[in-house]
């Protein structure tokens, strides 16, 4: 019998912590050693899909479409995998044509001397990790400040939220950080 109860007690144990881990943003991956959930934000309102895409650029160049709030990773035979983004707000959107500068996973955040003023509560700096604003993965755009990069927020995917930058959820981040690489084209569509 005692051994019967010690047990329940550390299934109950067990079951305790792994909700409270879930609640925290864990799953059992983090119980079991495999790491942060980093999905665990949720999946984007506007799912990633293949379509046509006629156009003249070649396969692995990023096009953003600003006014769509869509993102596409052009592919062989007039296809692309288009996703869901968050764009910059009024007063923050802007074209050109860049091309990938790094790619960093768990990116570190310090937020640009014109946000700081703009929101001098922000930190200076933010380690990499789940709680940080750039999320999973980040890819960079050239010389600007600009990069597409992870968010724990899917509910501001489709909507004009940034400082510019082009969020995706970190799910979508991580499958276009797979698929790019240094060098590519980014061409930007405002």
């Amino acid at each position: 019998m005692t051994r019967g109860l010690a047990f329940l007690a550390a299934a109950v144990f067990i079951l305790t912590g792994a909700g409270h881990a879930r609640a925290q943003g864990f799953d059992s991956r983090d119980i079991m050693g495999g790491g942060p959930n980093f999905f665990a934000g949720g999946s984007s309102p506007i799912p990633r899909t293949t379509v046509n895409f006629e156009s003249n650029y070649p396969p692995g160049t990023i096009v953003v479409n600003t006014a769509e709030r869509r993102l596409y990773l052009v592919e062989p035979d007039g296809q692309a995998l288009r996703y869901g983004i968050g764009v910059g707000r009024d007063g923050f959107r802007w074209g050109g044509v860049h091309r990938v500068s790094a790619k960093k996973e768990w990116p570190g955040w310090t937020p640009p001397a014109q946000m700081l003023a703009r929101r001098p509560d922000l930190p200076r700096h933010m380690a990499g990790g789940i709680d940080n604003p750039l999320g999973a993965r980040a890819i960079y755009l050239g010389s600007t400040l600009y990069r597409i990069h992870g968010s724990n927020e899917p509910e501001t995917i489709g909507q004009a939220v940034s400082s510019g930058c082009f969020r995706m959820t970190n799910e979508d981040v991580t499958d276009l950080y797979d698929r790019v690489h240094v060098g590519a084209t980014v061409v930007v569509k405002n």
